[in-house]
C-alpha cells in the first residue's frame, strides 16, 4: 500500500504535542524518503533484506499469510521488504495506488499481457517500440492467441480505427525509442477508454521526474528500471504502476506464481538512484537540448530528433505533457551504415552500448543493436535507417560530449 508521508523519527507523544504536517510532500522530498520503514536497529539508510524466506511465529500465522487473511512476508520472490520500499516509492512518485517490481523491463511488460490478457483477445500497439517489445508481440504472445496491430503513434485516429470488439489493451512508448516520437496521452486515454480498453504508456524516457502518465488518464505504467530509474548502469529490473486492482491483482499474480523477480539488492540500488532521479533527469535534458541545436549545425548531419526542438512534430506537448525534451537525442548521419559506423568508431569519451539512462553518455547504432532483429521492412516502417544514431546524454560536461562527437563528423567529412 502506497502512503504518502515520509517516515517520521517522533514518538506516538511526539506527535499528541504537535500535529503532523496535512500536505502531500514533493516529488525531490518522496524520491528520497517514501518507502522506508525503519526497523527495531533505528537505521538511516533503507536495510537490505538477502533473505529467501521469512519466519512465522505460528503454523496459524503462517496459514493466515499464505491465504492473504494477514499482511507481511512470505518468500523473496513476491514479498520482501527491500523490494517493497522501492515499489512504495515509484508507486508514489507515478501516483500510483500500487507497483509491482520485476526482473526486467521486458518482464515488466510479459506480466501486464499475462496477467491482464486471454488468448484471443487484441492489442493495438504503436510502430514505433523498443525491437524486443515488438517480438515479444509478435512471436511469442501470437503464440498463445493473442494479436497485436501497429499504428503510426501520434495518429489517434488511426489508434481508434485498429480497435476491434476483443481489443483489451493500448500500448505505447512516449516518447518512442529511438526516434523519440510522442502521443497525446491524454487524447489516447479518453480513445481507450470510450472503446473499453486500458491504456500503458512505457515511461522510460521520461521518468516521473518529467511526465506522469497515470494522471494523463493512462491505466498501467511501465519501467525498465535499468534506464534512468537506476542512473548509473549497476542493475537490471522493471516495475508496473497502476491501481490495486489491475496492478496489486491482475500483475501481482503473475510474479507471485511465475516469479520475475527483482531480487532485493537490486531494489536497493533502484532506492539509491531514486533518490537523485530529478536532479539528474533535469540535467540529461539540459545536455540533451544543447547537443541538438549543436547537431543541427552540422554539416555531417542530415536530421535530428529531439521533442525539444520547435521542428519536432509533437513539440507542442513539451510543457503540457512532459516537463522537458528529455535525455535521447537520435540523428540520421550522412553516409548511411558506413557514415554512422564510423561517427561511432570514432568517439574515445562516449560509451558504445545499447544501454541509455547512464551518468555516462552513451552511442548505438539501433539498426544493427536495439532494433537489429527485427527485419528490414519492420525498420523502415518506423523509420529507422542505416545512418541513425542515438545518444543517451550523460553527465559529463556538454563540451566533452560535442568535442567527442567531433570527431567522427570532422573525419567523415574528410572522407566524403
Amino acid at each position: 500500500m502506497t502512503s504518502t508521508t515520509p517516515p517520521d523519527r517522533r514518538s506516538s507523544a511526539d506527535e499528541s504535542a504537535e500535529a503532523q504536517p496535512s500536505a502531500e510532500p514533493g516529488f525531490a522530498t518522496r524520491a528520497v524518503r517514501i518507502g522506508h520503514h525503519r526497523t527495531a536497529e533505528d537505521e538511516h539508510g533503507e536495510p537490505i533484506f538477502t533473505t529467501s524466506s521469512f519466519v512465522f511465529d505460528s503454523a496459524a500465522q503462517a496459514a493466515a499469510r499464505f491465504s492473504g487473511d494477514q499482511a507481511g512476508n512470505i518468500y523473496s520472490r513476491f514479498t520482501n521488504p527491500t523490494v517493497s520500499a522501492f515499489e512504495e516509492r515509484l508507486a508514489s512518485l507515478e501516483g500510483g495506488e500500487r507497483c509491482v517490481a520485476t526482473a526486467s523491463g521486458m518482464s515488466a511488460i510479459l506480466a501486464v499481457c499475462m496477467g491482464l490478457l486471454e488468448a484471443g483477445e487484441h492489442i493495438v500497439a504503436s510502430r514505433s517500440l523498443f525491437g524486443s517489445t515488438t517480438l515479444l508481440f509478435n512471436k511469442y504472445l501470437s503464440r498463445f492467441g493473442i494479436a497485436t496491430s501497429y499504428v503510426t503513434l501520434a495518429d489517434l485516429d488511426a489508434w481508434d480505427a485498429a480497435i476491434r470488439p476483443e481489443t483489451r489493451l493500448l500500448f505505447c512508448e512516449t516518447p518512442s525509442n529511438p526516434l523519440t516520437e510522442m502521443v497525446d496521452i491524454r487524447g489516447l486515454a479518453e480513445v481507450a477508454h470510450r472503446r473499453g480498453c486500458l491504456l500503458a504508456v512505457d515511461n522510460c524516457f521520461c521518468t516521473p521526474a518529467l511526465q506522469r502518465p497515470l494522471e494523463l488518464g493512462a491505466d498501467l505504467v511501465i519501467h525498465s528500471a535499468t534506464k534512468y530509474l537506476d542512473g548509473q548502469g549497476r542493475c537490471v529490473g522493471g516495475a508496473v504502476v497502476g491501481d490495486r486492482k489491475l496492478v496489486g491483482e491482475g500483475v501481482f499474480g503473475v510474479l507471485r506464481t511465475a516469479g520475475p523477480t527483482m531480487s532485493p539488492f537490486n531494489a536497493w540500488v533502484f532506492l539509491k538512484g531514486l533518490e537523485t532521479l530529478k536532479l539528474r533527469m533535469l540535467a540529461h535534458a539540459q545536455s540533451a537540448a544543447t547537443l541538438a541545436q549543436w547537431l543541427l549545425a552540422q554539416p555531417g548531419i542530415e536530421r535530428v530528433y529531439y521533442p525539444g526542438l520547435p521542428d519536432h512534430p509533437q513539440h507542442h506537448l513539451i510543457g503540457s505533457q512532459q516537463r522537458t525534451g528529455g535525455g535521447i537525442v537520435a540523428f540520421d548521419v550522412r553516409g548511411g551504415r558506413a557514415g554512422a559506423w564510423h561517427l561511432i568508431d570514432s568517439t574515445r569519451l562516449l560509451s558504445i552500448t545499447a544501454n541509455l539512462g547512464d551518468v555516462k553518455t552513451t552511442i548505438t547504432h539501433p539498426a544493427t543493436t536495439t532494433h537489429g532483429r527485427l527485419t528490414p521492412e519492420e525498420r523502415a516502417a518506423v523509420g529507422i535507417g542505416e545512418g541513425l544514431v542515438r545518444v543517451a546524454v550523460g553527465l559529463e560536461e556538454i563540451e566533452d560530449i560535442q568535442g567527442d562527437l567531433a570527431l567522427g563528423l570532422e573525419t567523415g567529412r574528410s572522407r566524403s
